[in-house]
């Protein structure tokens, strides 16, 4: 085993890293760059090396740096996480001529694994099923066009060095062919300098089934299947262990193509092998093809940590240093099932839109695993992905494991960001979702109805108008010292009510209608029903939880709000970001749905587009440019005007 590790990552993932190493007795490096000098994961390291900027590309993409930083703190290995440098073959080479040793698969690996036309031609040789589609290297737009309409509408356009979700577009018809090409290669190349596609035929019903192995070189195991089915935007929402429905032969004959995939390339370490299934008529061993390798640890490796007791992490470490397999196939248990979801710091009604924010107050469920990297105080970075945290329950049966993980969101507190945390507890409640019947368009087809599951809980902000009035602290709410009787307005950002004081431990709100409120036997009632909400007052305001999410910002006299731009004809940045491409000039005449220009925030592209037809008056913003959230980027006047 290693006496000591650099970990080149950040975040949850590092700290999760941490953990494991603690207990095995390795010491650990952490890296960091300029916005991460105070995280969670610098601190918890036994040390830490300084690597550049805030932007990966000045930091954590600096292979140089990282192996330098490794040799000067005497680390004997490096431990890459997932995402940054965890799948970049030359960065694996480095560090073997270094003399390190990479925590992880061979360079060889990784390069096989790489690109998805190359890996899908060596899983076919290898008796793994692969979807039908185009893997060719001939890249002329009409050639593929041409691919596209042999296999077959709808298809999926995806980068072949990709990864994420990123440089991939669904094509239903042969007009929206061009522009989502197009698309797909300007986000490709800017994620990962590798313009190149391939085509796939897109299953309609489809579940995204991945089987999670291990390797040590010689020979491989798996650990069991995770359904990730649950996404948006190509992004994993929430994962779990075992599969829904899951039989015998179709788990025997998964299992059994992600091993061979594993060892026809020599594989060692964590792997992933990631399956397309076809839910439509139920789970068959004919069913299920090959879309690509994780050559790394992925995101939600706990859920299979959970239903198979295996330290993954420690496996990479004892594989890593020279150890054969930890288990053989047979022994090898599957118990229970697990569910994570991911916590993120997006505003979901404006279309799951990445936050930042300073995290005025934080907590978690005490009875769930939690993989965080944040702490109260800490900010939400645009340079990074907008996770808070990943939230993981295991039970003895899916249905208790998944209303374990709806109590641990409720249980959930989170201030200073807008999050997905209602979208998440909505899901957890989703007739269909309960019942098993999950596929990758679930979330698309049911949004609307995800989204009113959070309608507008009038308890939550009657409660949060006590907070405000400072009506809520613990000390007090339940006495009269500060319940004389008193009429007052409360204002927020966005809102005010009228507060009266009725008596100790009683008041009256007034929105729109009148709400009694009361705190009585240890909690507060709200026109005569109790209520499970939990009030807290932070730095930034006051946080309702328990029910629907309620924040409200104290009114700052001083302040004077900019104009929202509401019906200026501008088009604003909607986060913080990277104006990537600006696709208009002034005197442009557009319409409505054109896009306009694209902007690069959080390891993703957003078109902006047109809201109604106009002529470009002006152009704000140049590719290149840093931009504020609300910056103004082009501005629309009518076409008559």
């Amino acid at each position: 085993m290693f006496d000591k590790i650099l970990i080149a990552n950040r975040g949850e993932i590092a700290c999760r890293v941490i953990d494991t190493c603690r207990r095995l007795g390795v010491a650990t490096v952490a890296v960091y760059s300029d916005a991460d000098r105070d995280a969670r994961h610098v601190q918890m390291a036994d040390q830490a090396v300084h690597l550049g900027g805030p932007a990966p590309a000045e930091s954590y993409l600096r292979g140089d740096r990282v192996i330098a930083a490794a040799q000067a703190t005497g680390a004997q290995a490096i431990h890459p996480g997932y995402g940054f440098l965890s799948e970049n073959p030359d960065f694996v080479d480095a560090v073997v001529a270094a003399g390190l040793v990479f925590i992880g698969p061979s360079a060889a690996a990784i390069r096989a694994m790489g690109l998805k036309d190359a890996a899908k031609a060596l899983m076919e040789r290898a008796g793994v099923p692969v979807v039908p589609g185009y893997h060719g290297a001939d890249q002329d737009p009409d050639h593929l066009a041409a691919e596209a309409a042999r296999i077959g509408y709808p298809v999926l356009i995806k980068a072949v060095a990709g990864g994420g979700g990123k440089g991939m577009r669904r094509v239903d018809d042969p007009p929206a062919f061009a522009d989502a090409l197009d698309s797909a290669r300007s986000e490709a190349q800017g994620a990962f300098g590798n313009p190149a596609v391939l085509i796939e035929k897109y299953i309609l019903q489809p579940r995204h089934i991945e089987v999670q192995v291990f390797g040590d070189g010689a020979r491989a195991v798996h650990l069991y299947e995770r359904d990730c089915s649950l996404q948006r935007r190509h992004q994993k929402v929430i994962e779990e262990a075992p599969a829904p429905d899951m039989t015998p032969e179709m788990r025997e004959a998964m299992g059994g193509a992600a091993v061979r995939a594993a060892e026809a390339i020599g594989y060692a370490g964590a792997g992933t092998i990631e399956f397309i299934v076809d839910g439509a008529n139920g789970l068959r061993p004919d069913g299920f093809w090959f879309m690509e390798m994780n050559t790394r640890l992925q995101v939600e490796h706990p859920v299979t940590e959970a239903v198979t007791g295996i330290d993954l992490v420690e496996w990479q470490l004892r594989v890593a240093s020279g150890e054969a397999l930890p288990a053989r196939q047979e022994n090898i248990a599957l118990t229970g099932h697990a569910f994570e979801a991911r916590l993120y710091a997006e505003d979901v009604p404006a279309g799951f839109l990445p936050a930042t924010g300073r995290l005025a107050h934080l907590r978690f469920a005490d009875h769930a695993r939690i993989e965080t990297g944040v702490r109260p105080g800490d900010a939400i970075s645009p340079w990074y992905d907008p996770m808070i945290a990943k939230v993981v329950t295991h039970g003895a049966t899916r249905a208790i494991a998944l209303r374990a993980l709806e109590q641990a969101l409720v249980d959930t507190e989170v201030a200073g960001s807008v999050t997905n945390l209602d979208f998440l507890i909505a899901l957890t409640r989703h007739a269909g979702f309960k019942r098993g019947e999950v596929d990758t368009g679930l979330i698309t087809r049911d949004l609307p109805s995800l989204l009113d599951g959070g309608a507008e809980d009038r308890a939550a902000l009657v409660l949060g108008v006590i907070g405000l009035a400072g009506l809520a602290d613990p000390d007090i709410r339940g006495g009269a010292t500060l319940w004389q009787p008193l009429r007052r307005t409360i204002a927020w950002e966005g809102g005010q009510a009228a507060l009266e004081v009725t008596g100790p431990g009683a008041a009256r709100v007034t929105l729109d209608r009148a709400h009694e409120v009361r705190w009585q036997s240890g909690r507060w009632w709200v026109d005569g029903q109790p209520c499970r909400h939990r009030v807290v007052v932070h730095p930034a305001g006051v946080g309702v939880f328990g029910g629907r999410v309620v924040h409200l910002t104290p009114l700052d006299p001083l302040a004077r709000k900019a104009a929202d731009g509401a019906g200026d004809g501008v088009t604003r940045s909607p986060m913080p970001g990277l104006v990537k491409a600006v696709h208009v000039t002034a005197g442009q005449t557009v319409s409505a749905g054109d896009r306009l220009a694209v902007l690069e925030a959080m390891k993703m592209e957003h078109s902006l587009t047109a809201a109604a037809d106009g002529v470009v008056a002006e152009v704000l913003a140049k590719a290149g440019d840093q931009v504020e959230a609300g910056a103004p980027l082009i501005r629309l006047e009518p076409v008559d005007g």
